[in-house]
C-alpha cells in the first residue's frame, strides 16, 4: 500500500512539474524573445547556400539541421581546384560573396551555380559535380551573378563605381566579350522571365535592363528605373509564390517591390520582425519561411560577415562557429 502511494504521489508531482514547464515555454514565446532551436522543413523547402569567407568555400546546409557544426548539417561544400577544372591556386578567389542555383537547358540541362567572389572570381559550375563550365577572374568586387536562360551570365560589381555586365559564357569556358550598364553601388541581379527583363539593384535605383543582342554579343539596354525609398540598395531576390514582388533591402530596410503597380510594400508577413536595418540577403522558401543575414554575431573577419543565419516564420538562428557568411542563398533553382 505504502509503495502504491509512492507511485501514485510521485506521477502527480511529475504531471504537475510538467504543467509549470509547459506554462512557462507558452510565456517565453510569448515575449517574443525564444527562438526554437529546431525548425522542421516543410515540403518543397530548399537547401540554403552561403559562402564562407573564413574558410575560402562554399557551404551548402540542410535547413531542417538544428546544429550546423554537425558534419551531417553540411550537405556540400566546394572551392576551385585542379581537380574540377580551375587552376591551384585560382586568381580572383578568396572572398566568396555568392552563390546562385539555376536549372538551365542551354548547357544541356542540369543545375548549375554562378559563384562570384570580391577578389574578382566569376565562374558557372555544374552542381554538385562542381565542374568548372566558364570562368574568368574580373579583378573587381563582385557581389552578386545570375545565369541568364541562353547560357550567359549577369555580374553585379560596386567597382569603379558600380556596374552590371552580361558575359557570354554560353560561347565558351572563357569568353570574355560583354556589354555593361553602369549603375552606382550594384549589388544584386535577377532575372524576370515573366517581364524578359535583367533586375539589378544599387545604391539609389532599381532598374530593369532589356537583353538584347545575340547570345555572342549581348547589349544592355534600360528598360526603366524606380528610385528606391531610401539609400544603400543591397538585396534583390523573388518572392516565391509571389510572381509580382521582389524582395529589396536597403541600408535600414527591407521592403517588396511591387512589379505591376511599381510600388513599394513594408506589408508583408513577418515585417515587424524581418524589416530591419542592415540586411545583406534576404529570400523565402515555397513554404513562406524567410531567412536572412546581418553583419555581427560572432564573427570578426570583416565589417560585412556574420556567422548565424536567422530563420523567420517559423522562427530560429542556424550558426556556424568561426564561419564569416556574406549572403546565405534559398537554392531554389528556379527564378520565380
Amino acid at each position: 500500500m505504502i509503495q502504491l502511494w509512492n507511485v501514485y504521489s510521485w506521477s502527480r508531482r511529475q504531471y504537475a512539474l510538467l504543467a509549470v514547464l509547459a506554462a512557462l515555454a507558452v510565456l517565453i514565446a510569448a515575449s517574443g524573445s525564444y527562438r526554437p532551436a529546431t525548425v522542421s522543413a516543410a515540403a518543397g523547402d530548399c537547401d540554403i547556400g552561403a559562402g564562407d569567407q573564413a574558410s575560402q568555400q562554399l557551404m551548402v546546409f540542410d535547413p531542417s539541421a538544428a546544429d550546423w557544426n554537425l558534419a551531417s548539417a553540411l550537405k556540400w561544400s566546394w572551392a576551385p581546384s585542379a581537380v574540377n577544372g580551375f587552376s591551384n591556386p585560382t586568381p580572383g578567389w578568396g572572398l566568396p560573396t555568392e552563390m546562385k542555383l539555376r536549372n538551365n537547358c542551354a548547357f544541356g540541362g542540369g543545375q548549375w551555380a554562378v559563384v562570384t567572389d570580391s577578389n574578382g572570381l566569376a565562374a558557372i559550375i555544374s552542381y554538385p559535380a562542381g565542374t568548372k563550365k566558364w570562368y574568368l577572374n574580373l579583378s573587381a568586387n563582385l557581389q552578386s551573378g545570375e545565369l541568364l536562360p541562353n547560357g550567359n551570365v549577369a555580374i553585379a560589381s560596386t567597382s569603379a563605381g558600380g556596374w552590371v555586365r552580361v558575359y557570354a559564357s554560353s560561347q565558351g569556358a572563357s569568353a570574355s566579350t560583354f556589354d555593361d550598364y553602369v549603375l552606382s553601388g550594384t549589388r544584386g541581379v535577377l532575372w524576370d522571365p515573366q517581364y524578359n527583363v535583367l533586375w539589378a539593384v544599387g545604391d539609389t535605383y532599381l532598374v530593369a535592363l532589356l537583353v538584347q543582342g545575340s547570345p555572342a554579343a549581348p547589349v544592355l539596354t534600360e528598360s526603366y528605373k524606380v528610385a528606391l525609398p531610401n539609400t544603400g540598395g543591397h538585396e534583390l531576390q523573388p518572392v516565391y509564390g509571389n510572381t509580382d514582388r521582389l524582395w529589396i533591402s536597403t541600408n535600414t530596410n527591407v521592403y517588396q517591390y511591387e512589379k505591376t503597380t511599381k510600388t513599394w510594400s513594408a506589408s508583408y508577413p513577418g515585417a515587424s520582425s524581418i524589416n530591419r536595418a542592415g540586411v545583406r540577403s534576404v529570400g523565402n522558401q515555397i513554404s513562406g519561411q524567410v531567412i536572412q543575414t546581418v553583419p555581427g554575431g560572432g564573427c570578426t573577419l570583416n565589417t560585412w560577415c556574420t556567422d548565424t543565419v536567422d530563420f523567420f516564420l517559423t522562427d530560429a538562428t542556424r550558426t556556424k562557429t568561426g564561419a564569416a557568411f556574406y549572403k546565405a542563398r534559398i537554392l531554389n533553382p528556379e527564378y520565380q
